[in-house]
């Protein structure tokens, strides 16, 4: 699908000119729906847009293609979310005369099943560090590089003021987060298929990560998620925070913050003590339905949303882009902090391309792992139950497995 193609004539599409498309209120969502008159213009092709969010959008998708009574030709999509249960159950098209080339290699492992892709990824996130310049030069301390660090500047910083350190406990929403906690431990959530998250590197890691928010993480800590950990930081509360990079651009926003954007750093997520390969993840894509009856206006515009062009717009909008060459591109960098390109560049080079349980019930997955971390986070990592815990959790997910057909694959 040549971008030079996108204001050539259609052949033998006489009426139809017309394709729904379905996006998610995402700031990439809102970019395509303020550029689509462009599209519109060069092509003739009528869209028809709707904007829903991410849970009413995979609910929407999930009816209408169950039921196939789905007009959706081309719509954005969770890869790690829904790209598995909407590939077993064939409601994606497989995308042909693309040039996947401008992708890290590790992320298309994730769009792509059978050895064909089935999703272009749009945006991607990878687990980083947020910390506080200014609160770390007052300690006299450096930027933690490995966990023992981490611990050791959590627990200087830690005041009744500013928690030392926080990251997501609100159960199931955690599981993405304490992902890379687990990956530099040495451990995995699934292995070929099979629940290992109870075996000791994945469970040393569950311990670490409630060690380290139920010392020095906000109170409360287990009710909460990104929209609760953010305001925090943005209102000075919290000396460091590990989550997505995809929070960067709010948390330096001055119509949002109270810190100033000189005291907010953001470094490589830490190494753990077996490993160095944090979480990057395609957190958005775009695809075609299989349903469609405009395959070929679907993929040209599939071509145009997912085009160079406008991911270099989305780069300067502070959405970071899947596309490898924005993060090449000299005017697009002088634009954007240096420590946020590093981070990326390693990520996608040593990342893992996982953030939880990688199955097609990962909704049911995320909650009974999101049970072993309030565990830990209530006892301070030092539960005398997790290591059983985690055997019955894992049964449980294995359970699962065997009944989606997934045990073992």
């Amino acid at each position: 699908m040549a971008l030079s193609s996108l204001c050539l004539p259609l052949s033998g599409v006489a009426q139809t000119k017309e394709i729904r498309v379905l996006v998610a209120n995402h700031p990439y969502g809102d970019l395509l729906k303020s550029a689509i008159p462009e599209f519109e213009n060069a092509t003739g092709i009528k869209v028809n847009v709707e904007s829903l969010q991410e849970g009413q959008l995979a609910t929407k998708l999930t009816t209408e293609f169950a039921t196939r009574s789905s007009s959706v030709d081309v719509f954005m999509t969770r890869p790690l979310q829904d790209g598995k249960l909407f590939y077993k159950n064939g409601w994606l098209e497989p995308i042909a005369d693309y040039d996947f080339s401008d992708y890290p290699k590790n992320i298309m492992r994730i769009a792509t099943f059978g050895a064909k892709p089935y999703i272009v990824p749009l945006v991607t996130e990878w687990a980083v560090l947020y910390y506080r310049k200014d609160l770390f030069k007052e300690a006299g301390i450096k930027v933690p590089t490995n966990f023992t660090e981490l611990e050791a500047a959590a627990g200087k910083l830690n005041s009744d003021g500013v928690a030392g350190f926080a990251a997501r406990g609100k159960g199931a929403a955690a599981v993405t987060q304490l992902a890379s906690y687990v990956f530099n431990y040495g451990g995995q959530y699934l292995d070929k298929g099979v629940a290992v998250f109870d075996a000791k590197p994945a469970v040393e890691a569950i311990r670490y990560y409630g060690k380290l928010l139920g010392n020095y993480g906000p109170k409360g800590v287990v009710s909460m998620s990104w929209e609760n950990i953010m305001p925090l930081f943005q209102a000075g509360k919290l000396a460091m925070w590990t989550d997505g990079s995809v929070f960067y651009g709010s948390i330096v926003d001055p119509a949002k913050t109270q810190v100033a954007a000189e005291n907010v750093g953001i470094a490589k997520f830490p190494a753990g003590p077996k490993m160095d390969a944090p979480s990057i993840v395609p957190s958005w894509g775009l695809s075609i339905a299989k349903q469609s009856k405009n395959k070929d206006l679907a993929a040209r515009f599939l071509d145009w949303a997912t085009s160079k062009d406008l991911a270099s717009r989305g780069m300067l909008a502070n959405i970071t882009m899947a596309r490898s060459s924005v993060w090449e591109d000299k005017e697009i960098l002088a634009r954007i902090n240096p420590e946020l390109v590093e981070t990326r560049a390693y990520a996608a080079k040593h990342g893992t391309p996982l953030d939880r349980p990688y199955m097609s019930a990962v909704g049911e997955a995320r909650d009974l792992i999101g049970e072993l971390v309030i565990e830990s986070i209530n006892t301070k990592g030092a539960s005398t139950r997790l290591d059983s815990l985690a055997k019955e959790k894992a049964r449980q997910v294995n359970e699962i497995l065997q009944d989606t057909g997934e045990y073992g694959q």
